[in-house]
């Protein structure tokens, strides 16, 4: 494959007088000018445990980018932390600046016209925004996950970011006392990293690792590891070894590497997200890779992985056993990895692995055989029915059950569920209706973190049903459903649903339906109206205007 056209050669030297005069201005020597140049994209910055240690990360992968005979140029793009924004309005930009993300690195690699690209990541948009430009850009790129954060703790309990959530809702519940609540708080978070279940963060980490996307272990070492560092300084080796080869990004990212991405997201019970992240970069790459692909391989890929939200263990746990290496080496043994996908270390995924030991059934108790998984089938499931036309994101473990029917309780945004909470006019045998936070109509499509989290500390987690046309942290477990699609916003079903209507979640047979009559529905849709968006200019304006459906993965260039 030829390098992208804007892009220079391993042997073309800077021509270009201004830039010349540029780069020597930045201390570039002459014998630089005939070297590659790297791209280094930090998602560092200050204000977040997940991207706080990032700028530092890739000041190491400068060095072990030069120390091979190459120059690395750091640039940086934005972040933005969904456990900040959770529950507030700040996370109708989480979303859009997976987008942005994006656009950032495409626009400042493809200007520069850098010859590779690394990006440094390590919060839930940051994944997908980076593998996103490197697939569109389509040179020599690889990612460093800055790594999983070591779990908190308060009195001889271990914490993490769903554990402040949780308290709240305890907290609402009168079940536990103010200073416990600040105890909580104050040691849920201890420092460094990406929140520590398989969340969304561990999930897309651990999934573009199977993609080969990143070196061997790179979703498994926690962001203190020294094993961190080490990556980070081998990653020059390896881009050297991509630029030789001509190996670029879109001959890593095939459609076997998407299955075998998605293979390992539901193996590792991984986020809702990943549904909706694994589209969009499908799309930016160049691949046919629908919601009926990911059901299909939710049929035939276990629950094997007892990590949290639903589990008991965390991603540093994951260390001891082997790591994502020693999971993946297991499905490729039992035929559910394509082993001769290519990835960045210019091996394939078998000759990768071919060293890895095999997983230890006897002695860890993290990862299950499949012939005795905790769900025989994936947790993720698609749904189809009269609520979701376009299709439905369900998050089922088997600990919940596999369906649920109840009444509906209408909550017009996020913010309802928890002053209906809080009033306890939130009762066991309701489905929860959350609408009016999709893409367009949150907008950004929110995640449910607060509302989930402070249900299951209220103890109604194994009462309760959800379903919202918004979308669900890692962090959250129960019985519920996002990516109701179409979304209320733009004229779906689960913008007519009223209280005490009858809801069926199926599945089994993958379906979401109200038992309401189609004639009920047209006379309902009436008397319906859009929700005027307050956001006339800016970012998310913008968003509103360009974002697709759910259904297609909320992209913004189609």
């Amino acid at each position: 494959m030829e390098l992208n056209k804007f892009s220079r050669t391993l042997t073309q030297e800077v021509t270009n007088p201004a830039a010349k005069a540029m780069l020597y201005g930045i201390g570039l020597t002459t014998e630089d000018m005939q070297k590659a140049q790297i791209g280094i994209a930090s998602t560092g910055y200050e204000g977040n445990t997940c991207n706080m240690h990032l700028n530092g990360l890739s000041v190491h992968v400068k060095k072990g980018v030069q120390e091979n005979g190459m120059v690395g140029l750091i640039f940086h793009t934005i972040g933005v932390s969904d456990g900040m924004t959770n529950g507030n309005n700040g996370m109708s930009y989480s979303l859009p600046s997976r987008d942005l993300i994006a656009d950032s690195i495409e626009d400042v690699v493809g200007a520069q016209w850098y010859d590779g690209v690394i990006a440094v990541v390590g919060c839930d948009k940051n994944m997908p925004g980076a593998m996103m430009a490197l697939a569109r850009l389509n040179r020599p790129g690889m990612l460093v996950y800055g790594g999983t954060i070591k779990t908190g703790e308060y009195k001889g309990k271990k914490l993490d970011i769903v554990s402040a959530f949780e308290a709240l809702g305890q907290k609402f519940a009168g079940t536990i006392t103010d200073e416990d609540y600040e105890g909580v708080i104050k040691n849920a978070i201890p420092g460094a990293g990406a929140c520590g279940g398989m969340y969304t963060a561990n999930t897309m980490a651990s999934s573009m690792e199977a993609m080969g996307l990143t070196l061997p272990n790179s979703s498994t070492y926690p962001a203190t590891h020294e094993g961190k560092k080490a990556e980070c300084l081998a990653i020059g080796a390896a881009m050297k070894n991509l630029l030789e080869k001509n190996i670029c990004t879109r001959d890593i990212m095939t459609r076997k590497a998407f299955e075998n991405a998605m293979t390992v997201v539901m193996a590792m019970g991984g986020s809702t997200n990943a549904v909706l992240h694994y589209l969009a970069i499908a799309r930016a790459a160049g691949i046919e890779f629908t919601l009926t692909d990911i059901q299909d391989i939710s049929d035939r890929v276990p629950l094997i992985s007892d990590l949290k939200p639903s589990g008991k263990y965390y991603m540093e746990d994951m260390l001891a056993i082997g790591g994502v290496q020693a999971v993946m080496k297991y499905l490729l043994q039992e035929g559910l990895l394509h082993g001769d996908c290519m990835t960045v270390t210019g091996k394939t995924i078998a000759e990768n692995l071919a060293e890895i030991p095999s997983l230890d059934f006897d002695n860890q108790k993290i990862i299950y055989p499949l012939s005795n998984p905790l769900k025989a089938s994936g947790h993720l499931q698609i749904l189809y029915g009269n609520l979701a036309t376009e299709g439905a994101v369900a998050k089922i473990t088997g600990k919940e059950g596999l369906k649920f029917e109840g009444t509906a309780k209408v909550c017009e945004c996020e913010e309802e569920v928890i002053e209906f909470l809080q009033k306890g006019e939130i009762k066991p045998g309701m489905v929860i209706v959350i609408r009016n936070e999709g893409p367009k109509g949150g907008p950004g499509m929110p995640e449910m973190l607060k509302p989930t989290s402070a249900i299951m500390g209220a103890g109604l987690g194994n009462s309760v049903a959800m379903i919202t046309d918004g979308r669900f942290s890692g962090g959250t477990h129960g019985f519920v459903v996002g990516h109701v699609s179409p979304e209320a916003q733009s004229g779906g079903n689960i913008g007519l649903v009223k209280d005490g209507d009858l809801i069926t979640i199926d599945a089994e047979n993958n379906i979401l339906q109200v038992h309401v009559s189609d004639d009920e529905l047209a006379e309902r849709r009436k008397l319906w109206k859009p929700i005027e968006s307050p956001f006339k200019q800016g970012v998310l304006r913008k968003y509103i205007k360009n974002v697709s459906s759910a259904s297609l993965g909320c992209v913004t260039d189609l």
